[in-house]
C-alpha cells in the first residue's frame, strides 16, 4: 500500500522574470519614432507627475526675473463674457483669416465663398466617373443600374462582374444594362468599364479612331506575342515588317492598361528619419532626431506634495510615489532607448565605414551578432532596435534592416555583400546590348570571371527582387 507524505525541499532554479518596467523599456526600443510620440502623449495624459518642458530663450528668462515675485492670475470681466453668447461661431472661421502673415480685411461682401467652399479633393475614380453620369439624360432606371455598375469597377477601372451576373443581381431589361455599361466605357479616362486589359486597350485605340490600323490588329490577335516581344512572330501572322511593328508597339505601350489608378485616392507617406549622419570637416557626426517628441520633467508641484512638511493624507501620497516612480522609469527608459539607438549606428558606421564613402557597391555582409558583439549587446535588442528606424546620410535614407545582409564569397578577397551584388546586376543590364540581353546565365558567367561564387538561380532572384524582367522580355527588335 502506498502512502503520501508531505515533506519540504529546497530547490535551485534560474528563471527570467520580466518586470512591468522592463517590459515597457523593450516596447520602447521597437517603436518607430511616430509611434514614441504617440505613447509619450499617452503617459503625460495618464500620469500628473510627468509635464512636457517648454524651451525657453535667454529672453523668456530675463522677462521672467524681472516679473513680479508671486503669479497673478488675470480676472474675468463677467460683462464681456456675457458678450460671448452673441458671436456667431459658426461663421467664425469664415470671418477672420487666422494667417499671420497677411494683415486683417473684413469682408464687405458676404457672397464670396468661404473659406470651407474652397477646400479641395482629390476626385476618386468612382465620383468621377458618377459626376459624368449624372450630367447625361437618363432614365431613373438607366441611372441606377449606371450607380450599380459603377460600384463593381475596380481600382484600376476593370468591370469586375459578368453582364449576365448583372441582369440576375438587377430588376431592369437586359438592353438597359448593355447601354449602360457602353455609356460607362464611352466616359473619361479611355478605357474603364473594360473587363480586361485586352477591351481596355481596344477601348482606347477606338477612342484614337484607330479601329482598322495595326497597333488594333494587335491588341485584338497577337496580344500574348506582344507580351513575349515576339516581334518576329507577329510579323510573320501580320505581314507586316518589323519597323512598322515597333511604330505600333510604340502606339500600344503609350496606353494606359490601368486607367483607374490615376484616381486613386492615396497619399504619399513621407519618413521622417530618427537619425542623421553627416559628413563635417572630413568625420561623420551622428546627430539623433529629437524634433517633435515631448521633452518630459517631472511636474514640481506633486514632488512637494511628498515633502514631509507637507499635510495630505498617507494615500495620497502613496498614489503620488507610485507615479513618481512610472515616471522616472519612463524618463530613464525613453534616454537609455536613444542611447541604444545611437550605439546600434555607430556600430554601422564603423562597419560599413566604405558604403557611406562610396556607396552601395561598397557595402559589407553584416549580421546582427556582428553589431552585437561589438556594441555588447543581444541580438534580439539589435533586432529590435533596427525595426522602423531610419537614417538619413549623404547615400540618402534608409532604414537600419537595410545594412544588415547576407555574404557573398569570393575566390580571393573578402565575401561581398549581396546588395552590392544587386548593384553590379542592375549595372551589367542597363550595360547590355538591347538586341541581345544577358541571360541569368550569362550574367552568372560575368560574376565567375570576376571570381565571385554566384549561382544562376541567384541571379535570377535578386533579378527579380530588383523588379526587372528576364531577357526574353527585355529584347528589342532589329530594324534592319
Amino acid at each position: 500500500m502506498a502512502f503520501l507524505e508531505i515533506r519540504q525541499q529546497l530547490k535551485l532554479t534560474q528563471q527570467l522574470v520580466m518586470t512591468p518596467q522592463l517590459q515597457q523599456a523593450i516596447k520602447l526600443l521597437q517603436l518607430s519614432r511616430l509611434e514614441l510620440a504617440d505613447t509619450i502623449q499617452q503617459e503625460i495624459e495618464q500620469n500628473p507627475l510627468l509635464e512636457e518642458e517648454q524651451p525657453t530663450d535667454g529672453r523668456e528668462e530675463e522677462h521672467k526675473k524681472e516679473a513680479a515675485p508671486t503669479e497673478q492670475t488675470a480676472e474675468v470681466n463677467m460683462e464681456s463674457q456675457s458678450s460671448l453668447g452673441e458671436i456667431d461661431w459658426s461663421d467664425y472661421v469664415n470671418e477672420y483669416e487666422t494667417s499671420t502673415s497677411s494683415t486683417y480685411l473684413p469682408r464687405e461682401n458676404n457672397d464670396q465663398p468661404s473659406v470651407l467652399d474652397i477646400l479641395s479633393q482629390k476626385a476618386t475614380l468612382r465620383s468621377h466617373l458618377q459626376w459624368q453620369l449624372s450630367l447625361a439624360n437618363l432614365h431613373p432606371d438607366e441611372f441606377e443600374a449606371g450607380i450599380y455598375i459603377l460600384g463593381n469597377l475596380n481600382q484600376d477601372g476593370f468591370l469586375k462582374i459578368s453582364s449576365e451576373e448583372l441582369e440576375h443581381a438587377l430588376p431592369y431589361e437586359p438592353s438597359i444594362i448593355r447601354k449602360m455599361i457602353k455609356d460607362i466605357q464611352d466616359m473619361d479616362p479611355a478605357g474603364v468599364g473594360a473587363r480586361d486589359v485586352r477591351e481596355c486597350l481596344l477601348l482606347q485605340l477606338k477612342r484614337l479612331n484607330l479601329e482598322k490600323t495595326l497597333p488594333y490588329e494587335i491588341v485584338n490577335e497577337h496580344l500574348s506575342l506582344l507580351e513575349t516581344r515576339n516581334y518576329k512572330a507577329i510579323g510573320q501572322a501580320t505581314k507586316e515588317s518589323i519597323p512598322n511593328i515597333v511604330n505600333a508597339v510604340n502606339i500600344i505601350t503609350g496606353l494606359d492598361p490601368h486607367p483607374g489608378r490615376a484616381y486613386l485616392d492615396e497619399n504619399p507617406h513621407y519618413i521622417t528619419p530618427d537619425v542623421y549622419i553627416q559628413k563635417i570637416d572630413g568625420e561623420y557626426v551622428i546627430l539623433l532626431n529629437d524634433e517633435g517628441l515631448p521633452r518630459l520633467k517631472i511636474s514640481r508641484y506633486y514632488r512637494e506634495i511628498l515633502k514631509k512638511s507637507s499635510t495630505e493624507a498617507d494615500a495620497t501620497k502613496d498614489y503620488i510615489r507610485e507615479k513618481l516612480k512610472s515616471a522616472a522609469w519612463l524618463i530613464k527608459s525613453i534616454q537609455q532607448r536613444q542611447q541604444t539607438i545611437y550605439k546600434v549606428v555607430e556600430s554601422i558606421l564603423k562597419f560599413q565605414h566604405s558604403f557611406f564613402e562610396k556607396g552601395v557597391t561598397h557595402m559589407r555582409p553584416m549580421v546582427l551578432r556582428d553589431v552585437a558583439e561589438d556594441i555588447d549587446m543581444h541580438e534580439s535588442t539589435i533586432s529590435r532596435v533596427t525595426t522602423n528606424k531610419y537614417v538619413h546620410s549623404p547615400q540618402g535614407t534608409f532604414e537600419l534592416k537595410f545594412f544588415f545582409t547576407s555574404a557573398i564569397e569570393q575566390k580571393h578577397g573578402e565575401a561581398l555583400s549581396s546588395q552590392s551584388i544587386k548593384a553590379r546586376i542592375r549595372q551589367i543590364i542597363q550595360e547590355e546590348d538591347p538586341e541581345r540581353p544577358l541571360s541569368d546565365k550569362s550574367i552568372a558567367d560575368i560574376f565567375q570571371n570576376e571570381e565571385i561564387k554566384l549561382a544562376r538561380r541567384t541571379v535570377a532572384k535578386y533579378r527579380e527582387q530588383l523588379g526587372i524582367l528576364s531577357s526574353k522580355y527585355r529584347k528589342r527588335p532589329k530594324l534592319t
